[in-house]
């Protein structure tokens, strides 16, 4: 990968597209981790404005500060980037006062993280509208179209993604080309959405080098057949979520009603 002219591209799609849509520029949300740090950087060279707001709901300490770092560092390095820090913790706790929290523990945690994305998308839009910027998304190719690694209408509701054709290690590339503070290049990758240090690699039971693998896999139309031990393992890994949530990847079904019954 040509990563400097990759980089000119991204910001100057980033620029064009903003600039045709006639809005002011990008909002961000920053979590701590690569994505959102490559995302905003790439924001950032713009030139245009960049918001990066951080949203902490019940999060891991070392989430809290790599975030600050990076958002401290950026405002320092570019002039037209601003910051500010929403706490949605006082409204998630709110929302889990009214709604019914029986049932599975685990099924009852999975809802509620999810809550906390789409808590975030609409603190991002609030801002988005309140100050005509385009939510910036932060997902990447192996999350965004390989296993389907984040939540409907929450960190997947945005107006354009910048980085979502290019898969982890490349990201991180990115990252390094755009001195991303050492903290978060070091990081493993989480998506914070359960309030403590657990990691992606935990949730997913697969590394995203092993994610990168078997995509790529599966793109040259490799089966399971074809593989045995560790392997065989993460090729099922990456088959069952890409298959349990092609509902996020895939367009919205619609009901196309037939012509002879209008």
């Amino acid at each position: 990968m040509q990563t400097e002219k990759v980089v000119d591209y991204i910001v100057n799609w980033l620029k064009d597209y903003a600039i045709k849509a006639g809005v002011n520029g990008f909002v961000i949300g920053v979590s701590g981790g690569i994505d959102s740090a490559v995302t905003s950087t790439l924001c950032a060279k713009t030139g245009l404005k960049v918001l990066c707001i951080e949203m902490p709901i019940h999060q891991a300490a070392s989430h809290v500060s790599r975030a600050n770092e990076h958002i401290n560092q950026l405002s320092t390095r570019f002039s037209n980037v601003e910051k500010t820090r929403t706490d949605l913790t006082p409204v998630f706790e709110a929302f889990k006062g009214e709604v019914n929290l029986e049932g599975e523990k685990a099924i009852v945690d999975m809802a509620l993280a999810n809550t906390r994305a789409r808590l975030r998308m609409t603190t991002l839009y609030y801002y988005a509208g309140l100050y005509k910027l385009l939510v910036a998304g932060t997902g990447n190719k192996v999350e965004d179209f390989g296993v389907g690694f984040y939540t409907k209408y929450g960190d997947g509701g945005v107006d354009l993604s910048p980085i979502a054709d290019l898969l982890k290690s490349e990201v991180y590339k990115l990252g390094e080309f755009l001195e991303v503070p050492e903290s978060i290049m070091k990081a493993a990758p989480s998506d914070g959405l359960f309030g403590d240090s657990r990691s992606d690699e935990d949730q997913i039971g697969a590394s995203y080098p092993e994610l990168e693998w078997a995509m790529q896999m599966d793109e040259s139309g490799k089966t399971a057949t074809d593989f045995s031990g560790r392997e065989l393992e993460v090729f099922k890994i990456y088959k069952r979520y890409n298959s349990s949530n092609k509902h996020k990847m895939n367009p919205i079904p619609v009901c196309d009603i037939p012509s002879s019954l209008m």
